[in-house]
């Protein structure tokens, strides 16, 4: 009788839970998703649909191609399936889910279904989602990478030269610079 009790308190607790109240592992490998060279991040949910999905991104980028649904969408065919852990939740603004295991959904409103959550993406407000999002149009190509394309120089080490010369990116003396970045005594110089 007390295992019976403790069974209906589980499940009568794990029914009662909003959406907002479970909390998934995440991965520390992030998604980028590129619209019009536009690049936003994406935290990942760890689970069996982001691990294969972040194993078919180390050979490449992925480009699809997806619609909005709605007003709070867009979605479309990844081109190949993922495993998935469908519950019914309520997708959230900035949420990417997998539906139907071959389908990828982002999230600029809101919709109860039963997804796989991929991710969430970092940092935008409903109002910047459905412009980064292109909400209203169809056939928006959206790029799918593990980078944001993006490199930079967080500092110079080495020996650095005070000669006044211009130096490339890459350390290379430029004899003649033209329009670019260069560093020149040990800072960055905009020409």
């Amino acid at each position: 009788m007390r295992q019976i009790l403790l069974l209906l308190t589980a499940i009568l607790l794990t029914c009662c839970s909003k959406d907002s109240d479970i909390t998934a592992q995440t991965m520390a490998q992030k998604l980028y998703i590129t619209i019009d060279n536009q690049t936003q991040s994406v935290t990942l949910v760890d689970n069996a649909a982001t691990q294969e999905l972040v194993s078919r991104l180390q050979s490449g980028d992925i480009n699809v191609t997806l619609d909005t649904n709605g007003s709070f969408e867009i979605w479309g065919p990844l081109g190949f399936s993922l495993p998935t852990s469908n519950q019914q939740i309520t997708a959230q603004p900035g949420d990417v889910i997998l539906y139907s295991g071959s389908n990828i959904c982002i999230f600029c409103g809101t919709n109860s279904w039963s997804y796989t959550r991929l991710g969430k993406i970092d940092g935008l407000s409903e109002s910047e989602l459905r412009t980064f999002l292109k909400i209203g149009q169809s056939n928006i190509a959206v790029k799918l990478s593990l980078s944001s394309g993006m490199t930079a120089i967080n500092s110079v080490g080495g020996r650095c030269s005070e000669d006044g010369g211009y130096y490339s990116l890459n350390g290379q003396k430029v004899e003649n610079p033209s329009k670019g970045i260069y560093i020149r005594n040990g800072k960055k110089v905009i020409l």
